[in-house]
Parts: C-alpha cells; sequence; structure tokens
C-alpha cells in the first residue's frame, strides 16, 4: 500500500533509544511522513530529521498549549527554518487547545490567528490542532479564509457539520488512532461521510496507539490500521484508502514523486 502518514512526532523523546531503527522499518511499508512541531527546538529537531532520510518531510510552528511561551523572535526564526529549508511542507501544528488550558484562549487564539497569517505569507498550508475549540477554530480560520488558505485538520474529532464547514474553506479531514477505537462511534460515522479527496490518515506517533497495539508506543507503521478501519466504513478495499489519501497528502503539502 502506498501509505503517508501525514503526521507523526518522530522527534519525541519516546524514540531516543531506536529512533534510526524505527525510521528504517518506517519505510519498509510507508512512502513519506510528515514530522509535524511544537516549539522552536522541535521545529529545529523536524527539519533536521526531514533532512536525514528522503521520504521525511517536517513542518514548522508553535503548539497552542505552549503558546504563553511564544514570542515574536521566535516565530521569526522559525519562519526562517521555512524560508531556507525545502524539507518544510507546512506551519504547524497550530491551533487551539480548550482541554487543557495550559495557555489562557485569548493567547492561544491571537498566535493562532498570527501563524496562519505567517503560512499565507510563505504560501504554505497550516496543520490545525483543535481540541475542544471547534468554534473558536472554525470563526478564526473563517476570519483568515480566501487567498491561499488551506490545510489539514489533524486528528479530526469534531461533528460532520464542523468537517463540511471546514472542506468548504479548502481543508482536509485527517483521522488518526481513535477512528479505530471500538467506541468512536460518532467519528466513525463522521469518517465515513467525508468525501476521498479531501481524507488524510495520520498516526500522531507516539500517541493515540490503534487496536491491536493500544498501550504501546506508537509509531507510523500503525497508519495501516487506520486506512482499514476507514476502508471498512466506506466498503473500499484498504489500498484504495491508501492510494487516495496519499495523493491528497501530496497534493496538499505540494510533495512531487
Amino acid at each position: 500500500m502506498g501509505l503517508f502518514d501525514t503526521h507523526a512526532h518522530l522527534y519525541d523523546k519516546a524514540f531516543d533509544r531506536d529512533r534510526k531503527e524505527v525510521i528504517h522499518h518506517i519505510f519498509e511499508t510507508l512512502d513519506y511522513v510528515v514530522i509535524p512541531s511544537e516549539d522552536l527546538v522541535t521545529s529545529e529537531k523536524a527539519v533536521a530529521l526531514a533532512e536525514s532520510h528522503p521520504s521525511l518531510y517536517a513542518a514548522v510552528g508553535i503548539h497552542p498549549q505552549v503558546t504563553k511561551d511564544a514570542t515574536e523572535e521566535a516565530l521569526a526564526a522559525i519562519a526562517a527554518l521555512a524560508r531556507t529549508h525545502d524539507k518544510v511542507k507546512a506551519v504547524g501544528e497550530i491551533g487551539l487547545d480548550y482541554y487543557y488550558l495550559y495557555t489562557d484562549k485569548e493567547t492561544q487564539k491571537y498566535w493562532f490567528a498570527r501563524q496562519i497569517e505567517l503560512a499565507k505569507e510563505l504560501d504554505l498550508p497550516i496543520l490545525i490542532h483543535d481540541r475542544d475549540a471547534h468554534g473558536d477554530t472554525l470563526s478564526i480560520l473563517k476570519a483568515h479564509q480566501g487567498g491561499n488558505l488551506r490545510g489539514i485538520l489533524h486528528c479530526f474529532s469534531g461533528s460532520l457539520e464542523t468537517a463540511k464547514e471546514l472542506m468548504k474553506l479548502g481543508f482536509y479531514i485527517s483521522f488518526a488512532g481513535p477512528v479505530v477505537f471500538p467506541k468512536s462511534l460518532k467519528l466513525k460515522e463522521v469518517a465515513k461521510e467525508i468525501p476521498m479527496d479531501r481524507l488524510l490518515i495520520e498516526t500522531d506517533s507516539p500517541y493515540l496507539t490503534p487496536p491491536p497495539f493500544r498501550g504501546k508506543r506508537n509509531d507510523p507503521s500503525n497508519v495501516r490500521f487506520v486506512a482499514e478501519e476507514i476502508a471498512r466504513l466506506k466498503g473500499v478495499s484498504a489500498e484504495e484508502i491508501a492510494e487516495q489519501t496519499k495523493r491528497n497528502a501530496m497534493e496538499v503539502y505540494g510533495i512531487e514523486e
């Protein structure tokens, strides 16, 4: 299968003891992986990893949970990474997280909007993190719509109505391990209804490991279980899901084979 994991944190400390082996193993079954970032330090790590393998790419940005520590200087350095490294294919992950509230809502909203504008300036897609903030996420995106705004709603957890609004704005909807969980019935219904040309798959490694490896460290090789579950929901082959989501990912990230 031509699998493309659109979102995997391969710089995470969970991979420190065997990162090289994991990356070697990944590309026995996958074609591409994109590594998103959380701050300047992880942006630098993501870029370095992307440049270590021809099928790895990076996204750079500041995660909503840590925007309390964001500065214009850090954002300028992140922008410089994007401008000077061809392996950077997106700004992210950025967005809103109202579940933990490590950073207050207004600060999160400011830096989300600020990074959307940076992505438009760089002509790059955005990777959106949206946890318990569907309304504000959609409102901010609508306020910045038009021009070259585009991207991915990563690890989607919202309603079909929200997904439809995002797709109207030109966004792709990405599903991770939770769509495989037996109790994720509402999420399964949403995934079933997303048009094939707007669908993406991911692992969010090392988190959200799908069955049958729930409870263990996740890695991009497990993206096949996401493909298989969505294939089951849609009544098509896993190969068809893999190939279509790969085409979609290459389109949104601007990657050519």
